[in-house]
């Protein structure tokens, strides 16, 4: 256990990405099983200890420790784990008694596993008396699932990925059928066993994704075009008798999307955007309403029979990346493109429909079509390679996104500061950032998150209060009046202009920027890079 205190705390003070990486990469290849399973899992919010929540916490030291001293001392670090393992007072021991031995971190996960409401206030002071201060922080975090130290999941598996040498992208597709502490995903990547068996298996595969286009010199005679649709990009996936629904960071969203969920009942893995019907219904394609009416939906754990009639979801679909167990991936965008207008007449067509392409004879009448595109749901254009095949990630000549003025970039939230007047008592002046080099590219020195922009406005109250919230609960640092995050949250930012600046250190300044939305569906590692935003510069 003192081995992951000291990992915690390596990540913690480190900022570099692929600073992080390296970390998190020798002590996987250093810790035997299962110990590096559970720490792993720990770090992706892979656990969950129902007995053990803050509130627990709060009433074991209120045994221990004064009130007021608690109050004010957990004011003024601002975390209930970090406040609690400072606060806990060292265990008596008798002359010549040896301080017990720390728990190793298989034996914590299992002792926090037991524990139960009735035992918790016994159990757990008895597993704290056995650390030192920075092994109780561990203890407490893991077992809240509070880390917030900059580590994602996708650097988690990234992490893993760069210690046993294999493709993250392996590691994607193996992942999803594993569960803590991954005894299976270790034995192939350490040591050479076959690859876990996901046969029959609903399990997520990685999305491909697309390069902004910068520049018209693509021959528009080899891609196809078709609209950016502004929902959440899902996959659907049907194996072995269950379907579920696959948020674009590989969270499980069946549960907010019970319709589409029992909508598929071919054996598939489809890829599409998730929109909500809207009000109108003209056309092949319509009936997709804004963003913010399917955001009604997000993040709800159940949901009513009259929300899903008032807000009915279904699935435009982009790609078919396996149909009746043949993987299709690697064939051309054209072969997927058949597959998929020939699996169509078999999917309820209340619940899924087919993107159509846009014909289009060169740049100029694409751009035309795409300036006078008027639906709500419609973000942009998307260009795909005909002979292009279905690979995981972002990859160059491929796939590209041509969004739609007003201009919009997918920023990565770095800082916040509390707002004025009646807004004194929120985090409402937002700083964030773009990617300065690839974020997956483990290969070159690293890409590092610069500030591109600030905004104060532009969401909601309901937006407001949650963005609050999540700035409280994600610190990871404090300067004066200002609180770092984790670099978790992706915001869609929306300005009408960028123009070159030696004042920041991005070199760039935004002009009237505003948060257009929350992305909440996207990681972190997919926000856009500068590169993009600097071709937006006009002198």
């Amino acid at each position: 256990m003192e081995r992951f205190a000291a990992l915690l705390d390596a990540l913690v003070y480190t900022r570099s990405r692929n600073a992080k990486l390296r970390i998190l990469a020798d002590y996987l290849l250093e810790t035997p099983d299962p110990d590096r399973g559970w720490a792993l899992a720990a770090l992706t919010d892979g656990l969950d200890f129902p007995a053990v929540k803050s509130a627990t916490i709060r009433r074991i030291m209120a045994e221990r420790v004064d009130p007021e001293l608690w109050a004010l001392s957990r004011d003024y670090v601002g975390d209930t784990a970090e406040t609690a393992s400072l606060l806990w007072p060292e265990p008596v021991l008798a002359a010549g008694e040896m301080p017990p031995s720390p728990p190793t971190v298989s034996e914590a996960v299992d002792t926090l596993a037991a524990m139960t409401r009735a035992n918790v206030a016994s159990e757990l002071p008895r597993l704290l008396d056995r650390l030192t201060s920075s092994g109780r922080y561990a203890l407490l975090k893991l077992a809240t699932g509070a880390m917030r130290i900059g580590i994602s999941s996708r650097l988690a598996k990234t992490a893993f990925a760069l210690a046993f040498s294999v493709p993250v992208e392996e590691v994607e597709e193996h992942w999803h059928g594993q569960q803590p502490p991954y005894g299976p995903l270790f034995d192939w990547a350490a040591k050479g066993a076959p690859a876990p068996d996901s046969t029959n298996m609903p399990l997520f595969r990685p999305f491909m994704l697309a390069h902004p286009l910068e520049e018209r010199e693509v021959d528009l005679a080899d891609y196809a075009a078709e609209w950016k649709w502004d929902g959440i990009r899902v996959q659907v996936v049907r194996a072995g008798g269950e379907t579920r629904v696959y948020s674009r960071s590989g969270d499980d969203i069946s549960a907010t999307f019970p319709e589409i969920v029992a909508a598929l009942d071919i054996d598939a893995v489809l890829d599409g955007e998730l929109l909500v019907r809207g009000s109108h219904q003209g056309g092949e394609e319509g009936g997709a309403a804004s963003f913010n009416a399917l955001q009604q939906r997000l993040g709800r754990k159940t949901v009513s029979k009259k929300m899903m009639a008032e807000a009915p979801a279904f699935v435009r679909l982009y790609d078919a990346l396996h149909v009746e167990g043949e993987d299709l991936r690697e064939g051309s965008w054209t072969q997927r493109r058949a597959r998929l207008e020939a699996l169509l007449p078999r999917l309820p067509r209340d619940h899924f429909d087919l993107s159509a392409l846009i014909p289009a004879a060169d740049f100029g009448a694409l751009a035309d079509l795409r300036e006078k595109a008027r639906d709500d749901a419609i973000e942009g254009v998307m260009l795909k390679h005909r002979d292009s095949p279905y690979v995981a990630g972002r990859k160059v000549g491929l796939w590209y996104k041509w969004k739609r003025d007003p201009l919009l970039i997918d920023c990565v939230l770095m800082y916040a500061q509390r707002g004025s007047g009646k807004r004194s008592s929120f985090y409402s002046d937002f700083t964030f950032g773009c990617w300065d080099g690839d974020p997956d590219d483990t290969s070159g020195p690293g890409a590092e998150l610069l500030p591109v922009g600030k905004a104060y406005f532009g969401f909601t109250d309901e937006e407001l209060a949650w963005l609050d919230k999540y700035v409280r609960g994600h610190t990871v640092n404090r300067f004066g009046p200002v609180r770092e995050t984790d670099k978790s949250l992706v915001l869609e930012v929306a300005f009408d202009s960028v123009h070159a600046s030696k004042r920041h250190k991005s070199g760039l300044a935004m002009r009237f920027p505003r948060i257009s939305r929350i992305r909440r569906d996207k990681p972190a590692h997919e926000a856009d890079r500068i590169e993009a935003l600097r071709a937006l510069v006009r002198d």
